[in-house]
């Protein structure tokens, strides 16, 4: 591509932002929405597929308050919202997960030899997720990013590299004050597992951004989120 084709490229792909947000959020000062919008391509302006692959990726555990967050950062970005969740039983049958096993499992009691079992397909759903999608906002279930085998970890953590935006949602700096946080939050048989995935190093890892949500409203932590990825909006 030339670099003239370039620039009409990017000048359309502005005008076309500016329209979504206006059309998701109402009216809006346009010279706000496209200072938005150059802080998100400058983010990753690397080339054309950087500028084409804009992705806010939102991670943590149970009940912090991806989805939530997730929806309202979409609609004030002007971007879908592709959660991962969505499309992942398509993704996990690509590669043969047994339902019934996976069902069996965790009927039986044994909660966290169904967790094991469905590791892999995990990951293969962050790997075929994060290539299908572009220019949106996704939200990961909790387990997705929180592998214990080195081997899937180091396929999540690739898969990761390449987005700048990949924002860990948690209560509280204190991981104690975390874990009792959620825990009020999260069906009593999950809490150990969630408890599990507040502790676990590779969240801290993989994100590029950590925001606190303890004590804030959904849209006091949207827009905390914008202020650490650097979005502008007037």
């Amino acid at each position: 591509m030339t670099r003239d084709a370039l620039k009409i490229f990017v000048t359309v792909d502005l005008q076309h932002r500016v329209f979504a947000v206006e059309r998701a959020s109402g009216p809006m000062h346009k010279v706000g929405a496209v200072r938005r919008t150059r802080a998100i391509l400058d983010s990753q302006s690397t080339g054309l597929t950087g500028i084409r692959r804009m992705i806010v990726i939102l991670i943590g555990p149970m009940k912090v308050g991806k989805s939530t967050v997730g929806r309202l950062l979409a609609a004030r970005l002007g971007l879908p919202r592709q959660p991962l969740d969505k499309n992942r039983w398509k993704y996990y049958r690509e590669i043969g997960f047994d339902e019934e096993h996976a069902r069996s499992l965790a009927e039986n009691g044994s909660l966290d030899a169904a967790v094991n079992y469905c590791k892999p397909f995990e990951v293969h759903a962050v790997e075929r997720h994060l290539a299908e999608i572009q220019n949106c906002v996704a939200d990961f279930g909790a387990g997705y990013s929180v592998q214990e085998d080195p081997i899937l970890y180091e396929r999540v953590r690739r898969a990761l590299d390449p987005h700048p935006q990949v924002v860990l949602l948690l209560p509280s700096p204190d991981v104690d004050q975390s874990v009792v946080c959620l825990n009020d939050r999260v069906d009593e048989k999950l809490r150990a597992l969630n408890e599990h995935y507040v502790r676990h190093p590779a969240n801290r890892s993989l994100a590029k951004a950590v925001v606190y949500t303890s004590g804030k409203t959904p849209e006091e932590t949207c827009a905390d989120i914008l202020h650490s990825l650097r979005i502008d909006l007037l």
